[in-house]
Order: C-alpha cells, then structure tokens, then sequence
C-alpha cells in the first residue's frame, strides 16, 4: 500500500508521518469520487486570510474586494478599457458600474476616451489610486514571501505551475498573457 495513504478520515487521505491530509493521486480510482477535502479547506483558510489582509485596509475607507480587484487590475493595466476590465472579472456591468462609480467620485479612478475609439473609457489610477492600489499588492505580496520563505528553494514555479492548472485549460494562454502583464486577449 502506497506510504504516503494509510489513514483516512472524512474522506481525504492522511501521510503516514505528519498527520497531514493530502488529495488522492491524480488519476487514481478515487481521485474523481472522493472529495479534496483537506485542499479545498486549506484553499479556503488561505484566501480568508490572504484576503483579510487587504480587507481591513479597504474596510477603514468603506471599500471591499470589488473595489480591490478594480484597483488592481486598473494599476497592473492602464488604458483597461471597461469591456477588457468586465471580460477579466466576469461581473455584470451593473456590478461593475457601482463599484467604478464609487472609485471615480473618490478620485481613485479616472477615465479618459479611448485613443482609437472614442467611445470607449480607458481607465488608469490617479496618484491616490496608485497608492492605494500598491498599499494593498505589498500586503498580499508579504503574505506570499512569509509563506515562501518556510517552503523549499523553487516552491515559488510550483505555487505557479499549480494555480495555473486550476484556471479552466482554454483560459490558461489568456490568464498567463494577462500576469505577464500582457494584455488579455479576446478570443
């Protein structure tokens, strides 16, 4: 029997030493029928609190996490149009346009016509948006070095390569275009 699942509890399977729960091997009979218990949970205990952080920031100016994603996109990508921004979140454009409303009357947000089309809004940060916007990627990003920093040397390509592989195959060339800050392209 493999040594790395000898006991289980609530459906997920736990190592021999450490006591830790890990996911079936994938491909194996039970990998489709038998729930992720253990990652799921970690899942979601890590983006309560990877969230969190920026939560209480956004929370002292009566912002939440569609302003930060707003925010962030808009500073990783000026020129964002609104349809590139709804196409990236995947939100209505009602959501949207309460959410940017806010962030324009606020003076986070500005939007200028499109270069090209003039009907189009481009959107950019001004210089209090952009400080928002970076306060809240140095939080998160110290999240990140804190958690790399007990994890073995190279950790960070396989935090990588496994987010990836959870983003649905077809949108996975447009995600990656997107975080190497290219532009998400339309298909």
């Amino acid at each position: 029997m493999n040594a790395m699942l000898h006991q289980k509890r609530g459906g997920t399977a736990l190592p021999e030493s450490g006591g830790q729960p890990v996911a079936e091997a994938p491909g194996s009979p039970d990998a489709a029928s038998t729930p992720a218990y253990d990652l799921i949970e970690l899942l979601f205990f890590a983006y309560r609190d990877f969230v969190g952080d920026a939560d209480r920031l956004l929370e002292s100016i009566r912002f939440g996490r569609a302003h930060h994603r707003v925010l962030h996109f808009v500073q990783r990508h000026p020129g964002l149009t609104i349809a590139e921004l709804l196409d990236i979140l995947r939100i209505t454009k009602q959501s949207l346009n309460r959410v940017l409303k806010e962030l324009l009357d606020s003076g986070y947000v500005e939007a200028h016509p499109g270069e090209n089309d003039r009907r189009q809004r481009q959107l950019c940060l001004t210089d209090r948006g952009h400080k928002l916007a970076m306060d809240l990627a140095i939080l998160q990003s110290r999240r990140f070095a804190r958690a790399l920093q007990e994890l073995p040397e190279g950790s960070r390509r396989h935090a990588e390569q496994l987010l990836l592989a959870m983003i649905d195959p077809h949108e996975r060339p447009r995600v990656e275009a997107l975080v190497r800050s290219g532009v998400f392209p339309h298909t």
